[in-house]
């Protein structure tokens, strides 16, 4: 356990120091639960994200994209059960007023919690006198919700209450009319969307995996009821969701299913599978399919009285059930990080590197003069990125300490290739003239590619 952990601290420190991830709000102490994307970051979660949606949406012909507003009417989370069923069981120390899930307290001390009601969870705890995690003594649980409340108006005091959703998918359900009037899709079919939710979570932790404003990508697809083309789909798009989180790159041995029981199902499930993947605190969800049945149609239907029938080609009216294929942008930033974590030597000198799919990678390749102090050299190596950037525009330019230190950098942040411009580049031997030497950041061998031929070989790779 010490050394899983320890992977958990180095990939901290690794985000920090180069530019991957910084605590929200730092310079003023941090805010928990809140975490900001930095350069190389945010543009290896922009790959995911774009890698999700060609994946999802842009490859197929039966999915629609949307992109629907954070601020939503307050009917919605009561249509969705929000309000009432979007809860944690919560205490409070009652010296410091910290507050911890009861559920998470009792599992620490070894007690199964499932099927408990909180009023179970109480007893337990008060019959095994627990105590908060600085010693004091804990509040009977409270039922608490997740949902973060906001105010909209611009007289105080006759604001408007409202929520940051906390999920996206109400945001498909209140336009899936919209969408069918306007683009006018047949059974079955899809809509996704990608975008920012927020919880009020009791005791965010463990990096980004559980935090208080997320990003999720999702897809509500929708199928006729009581139908075996439904159990089909459903299926179908587990098989789908988890091919694509292994196209992140994550090895196969760090990926598994688990179903939900049925007391871990949320109010909408008729059945709920998860995508887990294996990180230094244990089996964690990944992603999540679940069979919604017609839920979030019909409780909008009865809250907004308008219709949320589909009519098929033959006039038959029909509320469609939903499978939903759901999960976290972070998380998935976070565990392809874990999975992708190496140390190893190369020429008996130790060395840390991200064995990141080139797909994904936030940087394609590096290009460097050798020598940045040789004018030529420099002028050729300046030239050669203008003209690859121009075509595949994650490429980064370094010239910073010597060739072993650039590789090292680029090793530590996942640059699948390092390019480099020496003085056989230049003709120095002259049947190596026009070439460049392509290094691979896995195996660190070095091959001699010709510059006319660079780009296109460089294109295939990162595919």
């Amino acid at each position: 356990m010490e050394e899983k952990n320890d992977l958990m601290e180095k990939i901290v420190s690794l985000c920090k120091r180069r530019g991957f991830v910084y605590q929200g709000s730092e310079i003023y102490g941090g805010l928990a639960g809140t975490w900001d994307y930095g350069p190389l970051g945010t543009a290896l979660n922009e790959n995911i994200k774009k890698y999700w949606w060609k994946t999802f949406v842009s490859d197929r012909e039966d999915v629609y994209g949307i992109d629907a507003a954070i601020l939503m009417a307050p009917r919605v989370w009561e249509a969705s059960g929000h309000t009432e069923g979007f809860t944690d069981p919560l205490v409070e120390d009652k010296v410091t007023h910290k507050r911890y899930r009861a559920d998470h307290i009792l599992e620490d001390a070894g007690v199964e919690v499932k099927n408990m009601s909180v009023k179970e969870m109480g007893e337990k705890m008060t019959e095994l006198k627990l105590k908060s995690p600085d010693g004091n003594s804990l509040t009977e649980p409270k039922v608490f919700n997740l949902l973060v409340e906001a105010g909209i108006g611009a007289v105080e005091g006759q604001k408007e209450k409202v929520y940051l959703r906390g999920e996206i998918t109400q945001g498909v359900h209140v336009n899936f009319k919209n969408v069918l009037d306007s683009m006018h899709p047949k059974i079955p079919f899809g809509i996704a969307q990608i975008g920012k939710a927020f919880r009020n979570e009791i005791v965010p932790g463990n990096f980004l995996f559980r935090v208080r404003e997320f990003e999720q990508m999702e897809l509500q697809y929708f199928i006729k009821p009581e139908s075996e083309e439904g159990k089909k789909q459903y299926e179908f798009w587990k098989d789908f969701s988890m091919q694509w989180y292994k196209g992140l790159g994550i090895r196969e041995e760090n990926l598994r299913f688990r179903q939900h029981e049925e007391h871990e199902r949320a109010h909408y499930a008729q059945d709920a599978w998860d995508i887990e993947f294996q990180t230094p605190f244990g089996w964690k969800e990944a992603w999540g399919i679940h069979h919604r049945g017609d839920w979030d149609v019909r409780r909008h239907q009865e809250y907004s009285g308008q219709s949320m029938e589909y009519v098929d080609d033959e006039g038959k009216k029909f509320l469609p059930w939903i499978i939903e294929t759901s999960g976290g942008a972070g998380r998935a930033f976070l565990f392809t990080l874990l999975d992708a974590y190496r140390e190893d030597a190369i020429g008996g000198e130790k060395r840390i590197y991200l064995a990141l799919s080139p797909r994904i990678a936030p940087v394609k390749a590096a290009v460097f003069p050798l020598l940045k102090n040789k004018p030529e050299l420099v002028a050729k190596a300046r030239e050669i990125y203008t003209s690859l950037k121009k075509e595949i525009p994650q490429i980064m330019w370094d010239d910073n300490g010597n060739i072993g230190k650039r590789y090292r950098r680029q090793d530590e942040i996942g640059t699948p290739f390092c390019i480099t411009v020496d003085f056989d580049t230049l003709g120095e031997k002259p049947e190596l003239k026009d070439t460049v030497t392509l290094r691979d950041r896995d195996t660190g061998q070095q091959e001699h590619v010709a510059i006319a031929e660079l780009a296109a070989m460089l294109k295939e790779k990162i595919s």
